[in-house]
């Protein structure tokens, strides 16, 4: 387990405090119990691009086209670059 300090408003401690002595439980433990209960609650953030660049300046056939040249062993190191002309999808 890991040490954290924490600084409450004296009402808070004191309410801490109080809840502790009744339920008979360390103060340290409502503690762990609240903020688990907290970040469990709290959603996640989503992945803003995946496989395009999030500014628009690269779309996701763009990036697939790239990666599947270099699958196979394409030549391009450099990446995905913007090229003139809408790439088109392969047929199964």
């Amino acid at each position: 387990m890991e040490k954290t300090t924490l600084y409450l408003t004296g009402e808070l401690q004191r309410n801490l405090r109080e809840l502790s002595r009744r339920s008979g439980r360390p103060q340290a433990s409502l503690i762990r119990e609240a903020l688990e209960r907290y970040v469990a609650g709290q959603d996640r953030p989503k992945p803003t691009s995946v496989g395009a660049a999030s500014d628009g300046t690269l779309d996701a056939a763009e990036s697939e086209a790239w990666l599947r040249n270099e699958w196979r062993g394409g030549s391009s190191a450099a990446g995905p670059t913007r090229s003139k002309r809408k790439p088109t999808r392969s047929k199964p």
